[in-house]
């Protein structure tokens, strides 16, 4: 299913998602650039809601920009099939081999607001990030490798504590805590 028919078909749960959808919508038809980082102010990125198979656990890394515990996940960089962007981004970042979705409809969508900050010794501006969210699980038993240029750290967590331990009280309270409830009613 190519990103347009997901995003046609994707139906919003909370107001956040009615917004940002909005918003993502109105970027695809006014902005240059978006799936690259060549618009500096707003661009297309995907990230993953890792579970395991029994769903009681979620993988995260310490993300070394935000200094935090955070989901996987990164830009599009030209890449259409932000499916295959979240995959890949998860393989990057973990190491993992194995890693499937468990649908290939679009979990969430999120406008997030990235601060300024420095990358391979260059400025980078804040910026909006127009995220997608898949849901993908892995084996937590498989192990896991530290990308040293993403992260710092890897580590399965159970669903209560990926809404803790995140710095940003926005992402917890309002991006981990809807992906964990979104999760319970996932079939």
């Amino acid at each position: 299913m190519d990103f347009l028919k997901q995003l046609e078909a994707f139906e919003p749960e909370c107001q956040q998602e009615v917004t940002d959808l909005s918003l993502l919508r109105r970027c695809l038809k006014t902005e240059q650039n978006l799936f690259t980082r060549e618009n500096p102010l707003i661009h297309m990125t995907a990230s993953a809601w890792v579970v395991n198979p029994s769903r009681d656990r979620v993988l995260m890394c310490y993300h070394k920009i935000y200094n935090s515990w955070s989901w996987l996940g990164g830009h599009a960089d030209g890449e259409r099939d932000l499916l295959q962007t979240a995959v890949r981004e998860v393989q990057e970042e973990s190491g993992l081999g194995n890693v499937r979705p468990l649908s290939e409809k679009i979990y969430s969508v999120e406008a997030l607001h990235v601060e300024g900050h420095w990358k391979r010794g260059a400025y980078v501006s804040s910026h909006i990030h127009m995220n997608v969210t898949y849901l993908l699980e892995a084996d937590d038993r498989e192990p896991l490798t530290v990308n040293e240029e993403e992260n710092s750290g890897l580590r399965w967590f159970t669903l209560e504590e990926a809404e803790t331990l995140p710095e940003e009280v926005w992402m917890r309270e309002m991006i981990y805590r809807k992906l964990n409830r979104k999760l319970s009613a996932f079939v």
